[in-house]
C-alpha cells in the first residue's frame, strides 16, 4: 500500500493543495517578516492573519491582554478537538540578511521563523476549511504572541482557551534539510530560568583591598562554584546547564566597587534537575558571599517548563510526516535541544508534540541558526508545513 493510500480519504491531496497555495503563503510570510513586532503586542501581525482568514467562516476570538488570536473550525460532524499553534512575535535585534523583504522596523527581526510558523498555520486553516464537511470534530488555530521570553502561551491559556484533546506545533530548523522533520519522545526542548545575582561588598581604594570587601573575586568564585555544582551534583544522564553570561562591576582601575552584578540562565531537561538548580543557586551564592563577609542577593526569573512530547502522539506525528513527505522524511533527533519554548504550557493540558521542520536554505551547508541576525529559511518548506499541520489534524479527528 502506498503512503498516500494509507491516509484517510479526507486527508489525501493536502500537499498538492498546499503547493498551489505556496504564493499566498510566501506573500503572507514576507509581509509579516517586513513588519516584525515584539512581545505581547503584535497588532499589525494579527490584522494580517485576520485579513487572510476572513473568507473562511471561522469562529474568531481576539485576546485582550495579549494580541493573541484564536480561530476555531467546526467540522461537519461532532468529534474531538485538536489545537494547532503558531507563534507571531519577533526578536529585539537588527537584521543583516540583505533580503529584499527584510525588516523595516529598527531593532526588530523575525530571526526565529515565527513569520513562517504563522503563515503555515494560516495555510493549514485554509486547507482544512475546504474539507469542513468531512471533518469529525474541531480544529483550534492558536496564533500566539510573546513566545520569546514573555510566556505568551501561558497567558493565552489563562485568559481562556477552548479545551482540546491533543495539540501540535512546528518549529523551523535551518540546520535540517527542507523536506525533513525531526522529533523525539519525551524532552525535546529544555526548561529555562534566568537569574540575576548581586554581590554586595565594601568598596575602597584598589591599593588597599584589606580595608575593603572586594565583590569581584567573590563573584568570580561564584561563577566557578556554579560550574562545579553542575558537573559534580547534576547527573550526566539528566543534564542541566548554568551559564553566567554577563558580569557588571567597577568604574575605573584604582577603585574596588561596592557591588558586582551577574546575569545568566539555567536549563534542564527534567523537572527534577530544574528544581535542583533553582534550589542550589541562592544557597551557593549566599554561602560563598557570607564566607567573605559579603552578601549575595539572588533573583530568579522563572521561565518555561520542559517541552515534553507525548510518546503516542510523537510516534503518530512521525508516521504522518513519513506518509505526507516521504518515508525517509521523519527523523528521530539524537538529543534534545537546550533552547526553550512556551509550547510546553500547551502540552501540559493535553498530549501532543512539537516537531522541527527542515528549512535549510538551498545551497547552504552551514546555515545561520535561529536567533542569528543572518537567519534565512527555504520558503519551499511553507507548503510542507501547512500540509503536515492539516494532515495531522485530519488524521487525529478521524481517530487515527
Amino acid at each position: 500500500m502506498s503512503a498516500a493510500s494509507a491516509l484517510p480519504p479526507e486527508a489525501r491531496g493536502f500537499l498538492e493543495e498546499a503547493q498551489v497555495l505556496q504564493p499566498r503563503l510566501v506573500d503572507l510570510r514576507r509581509r509579516i517578516h517586513r513588519e516584525p513586532e515584539i512581545g505581547f503586542q503584535n497588532p499589525a501581525t494579527r490584522q494580517k492573519v485576520l485579513d487572510d482568514l476572513a473568507d473562511l467562516a471561522l469562529d474568531v476570538t481576539l485576546h485582550e491582554e495579549t494580541s493573541g488570536l484564536v480561530a476555531v473550525l467546526r467540522g461537519g460532524r461532532p468529534g474531538k478537538r485538536i489545537l494547532l499553534r503558531g507563534d507571531t512575535d519577533a526578536l529585539p535585534m537588527s537584521e543583516e540578511t540583505g533580503l529584499d523583504f527584510a525588516s523595516e522596523t529598527e531593532g526588530a527581526m523575525h530571526a526565529c521563523g515565527h513569520d513562517a510558523h504563522t503563515a503555515m498555520l494560516a495555510g493549514a486553516a485554509r486547507l482544512l476549511a475546504a474539507r469542513r464537511e468531512q471533518l469529525a470534530g474541531e480544529v483550534v488555530f492558536m496564533f500566539q504572541p510573546g513566545e520569546e521570553g514573555f510566556g505568551g502561551a501561558e497567558v493565552m491559556l489563562r485568559e481562556g482557551m477552548p479545551d482540546y484533546d491533543a495539540c501540535f506545533a512546528l518549529h523551523v530548523a535551518p540546520q535540517i534539510p527542507t523536506g525533513r522533520v525531526g522529533s523525539r519522545t519525551g524532552a525535546i526542548m529544555a526548561s529555562f530560568d534566568d537569574f540575576e545575582i548581586e554581590v554586595r561588598g565594601r568598596g575602597g581604594h584598589a591599593s588597599m583591598p584589606h580595608d575593603c570587601i572586594d565583590p569581584i573575586p567573590i563573584a568570580a568564585e561564584i561563577v566557578l562554584a556554579l560550574q562545579s555544582y553542575v558537573t559534580r551534583r547534576i547527573p550526566a544522564t539528566d543534564p542541566g546547564v548554568v551559564t553566567v553570561s554577563q558580569i557588571h562591576g567597577g568604574t575605573t582601575s584604582n577603585v574596588i566597587p561596592d557591588v558586582v552584578r551577574l546575569n545568566g540562565t539555567m536549563r534542564a531537561l527534567s523537572d527534577r534537575t530544574r528544581a535542583l538548580l533553582v534550589e542550589a543557586l541562592p544557597r551557593i551564592c549566599e554561602g560563598i558571599a557570607a564566607s567573605h563577609e559579603a552578601k549575595a542577593v539572588v533573583d530568579i526569573q522563572g521561565g518555561y517548563p520542559v517541552v515534553m512530547n507525548d510518546a503516542g502522539f510523537d510516534a503518530f506525528a512521525r508516521e504522518t510526516a513519513a506518509e505526507v513527505l516521504g518515508e525517509r522524511a521523519a527523523i528521530v533527533l539524537p538529543a534534545p535541544i537546550m533552547g526553550a519554548e512556551d509550547f510546553a504550557y500547551v502540552l501540559h493540558r493535553a498530549p501532543g508534540a512539537m516537531m522541527l521542520l527542515g528549512v535549510r536554505p538551498p545551497g547552504e551547508q552551514d546555515p545561520a541558526p535561529c536567533h542569528s541576525s543572518r537567519m534565512k529559511l527555504d520558503e519551499e518548506a511553507l507548503a510542507l508545513g501547512s500540509a503536515l499541520h492539516a494532515t495531522i489534524a485530519t488524521r487525529f479527528l478521524a481517530g487515527d
